[in-house]
């Protein structure tokens, strides 16, 4: 598996997405700033993936806002769409929409067999810096465990 080209690297935010409520917000406004960040990137609302993995991030929640750390899922469906899953899964953390693809360029993440939104997870540290990233279609767990791990660890130093 080769090291994504981002690690190491200052994180994608020069960028304006609609989150959840139909309001624009910079990326920008949720990485760096002195806490660690987590981007994550999931193909499609209310599938049986996406649930499992966006309600692990919201399980996990407390490890997360106890460490000061953000988090905030993206995918190419609607305002509508995320309003409604936020709202009926609870989320306590903005999903973006990113309709044109914009935001999964400039953090390159990979399409699953060519042609399905990948699964992707930027850890990013308290100075905005890509430190890892979590590349699995199918291992909807592991972005979360992966994902706190990194959170203690960045308290930790």
């Amino acid at each position: 598996m080769t090291k994504h080209v981002l690690i190491d690297q200052p994180a994608p935010s020069n960028l304006v997405l609609q989150n959840q409520e139909g309001e624009l917000v910079e990326l920008k406004s949720f990485i760096g700033n002195g806490k660690p960040s987590i981007v994550f990137f999931y193909p499609k609302d209310e599938t049986y993936g996406c649930t499992k993995e966006v309600c692990s991030f919201r399980d996990s929640y407390s490890v997360f806002s106890d460490a000061g750390a953000t988090v905030v899922g993206i995918s190419s469906d609607p305002v509508d769409k995320h309003k409604r899953f936020s709202d009926t899964q609870r989320l306590q953390f903005p999903l973006l929409s990113d309709p044109e693809g914009e935001a999964r360029k400039l953090y390159e993440v990979p399409k699953t067999l060519g042609f399905l939104p990948g699964r992707a997870t930027f850890l990013i540290d308290k100075d905005g810096i890509v430190r890892d990233v979590f590349n699995s279609q199918m291992d909807f767990d592991g972005h979360v465990k992966k994902s706190v791990e990194f959170v203690k660890n960045q308290v930790a130093t």
